[in-house]
């Protein structure tokens, strides 16, 4: 707790330079515009969050069994960001940093890392070498990439927070045409997987090969992806995105993958393999009004989810794991329940189709820097849903504030309804530099 104050009190230290400077007079200097070898900066923030409990859910069961907890559950998160480049001639290096700290029931944590850290190499204008830790992008979706094969998977409810990277070795090469086909680049990434070397993506000792190809046809962004090696099975993908008029977009994105394996459980709790070759998809629209209403729709299938029954299977199991516990101490069962939460059952999203909308109005009834947001995610193979609004504003300088409510509904055994929380309320306090 005492690091995430030290986060506040440079909050207040920040915003005294912060709120003087907004009555300075304005002058310029020439030497402001020009382009610099190096940059650094980088964001503070500070976000409290309070959990209305679901006491009743599986998942409260999962987590909590031996300690339970009240209605409400306080905790407490920080993040500090810094990023920086620095270029000469050819070369260039861009380093971003990520710590994490939390104070919540289980006490403190903090985790630093690198997110990205790799050096680049242009030696033509149309040519260029990225060696280190790296994020890809890949995909068109904006809260989910199934064709995103060497990037860690979006969180859909915060799709815009910034991801970690992995360590490759990737080329980009472009060239440019007149007729239809204006643009055509080529991709490929070196994805390594050894102790210590993107471990945590799949199986050992293996060098994975990646890559992307992109034309813009007719007007039309398209990809085509494929990534192998033995680190995963292979997989193949397509995404596009084109304008239908100058505020209207289309998107979509199909990712296909060989020989999937995932781990199941039966009606008796016993678990078995499923393999096969799995099919997901995002099609998707973005609309924007004059009057600054943004829209954003997407329909997700995930071809390596769990059906409605796989799920109830789970959440059964745990419920006997949970009433073993209490009768005989005995935490055997929710111990394999949560290394199946782990690999697969506790992942966002772990099912096989949502609907996901999101309205975003800039700036309503004229108040400057105001930006209220609402976003709606569906299961509907069980018609269970959160609804999360969201208010977002910018009027000081270099500073964010945003106040987030997530409600979930849902019946028994059903993917929402099953979650831990009921709502969740979170205030961000954030500070760029």
């Amino acid at each position: 707790m005492k690091r995430l104050w030290l986060v506040f009190l440079f909050f207040a230290i920040c915003a005294v330079p912060a709120l003087a400077g907004a009555e300075e007079t304005y002058t310029f200097d020439p030497g402001e515009t020009e382009k610099k070898p190096y940059h650094v900066g980088g964001y503070v923030e500070f976000k409290p969050i309070l959990y209305g409990l679901d006491r009743d859910s599986a998942f409260y069961k999962q987590r909590f069994f031996s300690d339970p907890r009240g209605q409400n559950l306080l905790e407490a998160n920080g993040r500090i960001q810094l990023e920086g480049y620095f270029e000469k001639n050819i070369f260039r290096i861009y380093a971003k940093t990520n710590t994490d700290l939390k104070s919540s029931y289980s006490g403190e944590s903090e985790r630093s890392t690198f997110y990205e850290l790799y050096a680049s190499l242009k030696p033509l204008i149309n040519l260029k070498f990225d060696v280190g830790k790296k994020t890809m992008k890949w995909g068109k979706g904006y809260a989910w990439n199934p064709v995103a094969f060497v990037d860690r998977p979006k969180d859909p409810d915060d799709p815009e927070t910034a991801l970690e990277g992995y360590i490759l070795a990737t080329a980009d090469y472009i060239k440019s045409f007149e007729g239809p086909l204006k643009t055509i680049s080529f991709t490929p990434v070196l994805f390594p997987v050894y102790d210590h070397v993107n471990d945590s993506f799949g199986n050992n000792y293996k060098l994975n090969v990646a890559g992307r190809l992109y034309f813009l046809l007719y007007d039309t962004d398209i990809d085509l992806m494929f990534m192998t090696g033995g680190s995963r099975t292979d997989r193949y993908g397509a995404d596009f995105s084109r304008n239908i008029t100058t505020n209207f977009e289309i998107h979509g994105e199909l990712a296909y993958v060989q020989n999937f394996q995932k781990n199941v459980l039966d009606v008796n709790g016993n678990r078995y393999q499923v393999e096969g070759d799995a099919v997901s998809y995002v099609i998707g629209i973005r609309h924007l009004t004059t009057f600054d209403l943004t829209t954003i729709i997407e329909y997700y299938h995930n071809g390596m989810g769990f059906s409605g029954n796989d799920m109830k299977n789970y959440y059964a199991y745990i419920t006997r794991g949970y009433n073993t516990y209490q009768t005989t101490g005995n935490a055997t069962l929710l111990g394999n329940v949560q290394q199946m939460a782990e690999g697969s059952y506790g992942r966002a999203n772990a099912m096989a189709n949502y609907l996901y909308i999101r309205f975003s109005q800039k700036e309503p009834f004229d108040i400057l820097y105001f930006t209220p947001s609402l976003t709606w995610m569906m299961n509907t193979d069980d018609q269970s849903w959160s609804l999360t609004p969201d208010l977002l504003y910018t009027g000081i300088t270099n500073w964010e504030f945003r106040i987030r409510t997530g409600i979930i509904f849902g019946a028994r055994n059903s993917d929402f309804g099953e979650k831990q929380n009921d709502y969740r309320i979170e205030l961000r306090v954030g500070y760029y530099f």
